[in-house]
């Protein structure tokens, strides 16, 4: 299995792309791995070389830049070089923790999508209170959707979830403002009708406050709506965690307590820290994408990596394509 990673994408990269993908070569030996990007930059962090490549190049898509224009003019960048590997059957997934939006346009103009899709949607799975997480999308592929994207989003959210996430027939949610059927404007009520009628596990509305409380499987909404709901949960988990020290710093008692507290904090961070789950997947294209955080770090390069692994394992992709023909 082959998985082509843009290694100048993100905060930390080359660094945490290197050590990450290092780091998934030892525990997943059927791998090979195509970094894209300035080999002298690169050499440095790679001290063990089985299944790992070097694609070499210097142009760089930056998070300034409009993403249609660079995808299109930069050719030689780093993210559509890793794109092109993908199109060009040299690599079956593709990951990178750079420009989203100039992902997202990769993604569309050179990976593809797949047929009887129209849009496609950006998923990541975000952490529940009882620790299994849900997939919520769209967050920000599309800020306007109808309501038979809605109905594709939700397809292919429960086949990712059932095929990577190994839930068994994911329970489906319409992110609304309020439980009750006839709840909402135009764009939910109409996707409430298809989602009723659909051949999917849907449970109905579900509101945002309920959403870590593990609701759901899999919420389904527009790209506008799911962008500020995700930022929201990130803003309030960083938020909480800031209050949370000042407090257990304000004294010496407190102090005290925090010691004894450390571990328990350190396990409640990393369950709300939703990069172990992996990246958020741009789901509807002919292969996995796969969008690591752009701050992340080795370890969450890893699980975007193990993530990718299990969407080629697994036939999502073409999975998907079979769900929408039949379901058309």
């Amino acid at each position: 299995m082959k998985v082509a990673i843009d290694a100048m994408g993100g905060d930390n990269a080359p660094e945490a792309i290197v050590k990450g993908a290092m780091k998934a070569t030892e525990q997943f030996p059927d791998i090979e791995i195509t970094l894209i990007g300035n080999e002298e930059k690169i050499k440095p962090y790679l001290t063990k070389h089985d299944n790992i490549s070097i694609i070499h190049t210097e142009e760089v898509i930056l998070g300034e830049d409009e993403p249609v224009r660079a995808v299109r003019r930069k050719k030689t960048a780093s993210m559509v070089l890793m794109a092109k590997e993908v199109e060009e059957g040299r690599a079956q997934a593709c990951i990178s923790a750079g420009n989203t939006g100039a992902l997202m346009a990769a993604g569309l103009f050179v990976v593809g999508r797949i047929p009887g899709i129209d849009r496609p949607a950006l998923a990541p799975t975000l952490p529940t209170i009882d620790g299994k997480g849900f997939l919520l999308l769209d967050v920000g592929a599309n800020a306007d959707a109808k309501p038979e994207h809605l109905l594709q989003n939700a397809y292919m959210g429960s086949i990712y979830s059932e095929k990577v996430r190994g839930i068994k027939n994911p329970r489906v949610g319409l992110l609304n403002i309020g439980t009750e059927d006839k709840k909402g404007n135009e764009l939910t009520r109409q996707a409430f009708l298809l989602l009723k009628e659909a051949n999917l596990n849907f449970v109905g509305n579900v509101e945002a406050r309920d959403l870590l409380s593990g609701v759901c499987d899999v919420a389904v909404t527009d790209g506008f709506t799911g962008n500020m709901v995700l930022k929201t949960i990130e803003g309030t988990a960083l938020s909480m965690f800031k209050m949370l020290k000042a407090s257990l710093m304000s004294s010496v008692k407190s102090k005290l307590a925090a010691a004894v507290l450390k571990p328990d904090l350190k396990g409640l961070q990393k369950k709300l820290d939703y990069s172990e789950y992996g990246g958020a997947c741009l789901l509807g294209l002919k292969a996995p994408v796969v969008k690591a955080h752009g701050s992340s770090d080795e370890q969450a390069v890893f699980h975007a990596i193990r993530q990718a692994r299990e969407m080629v394992m697994n036939h999502v992709p073409e999975k998907m394509e079979e769900a929408i023909l039949k379901n058309n």
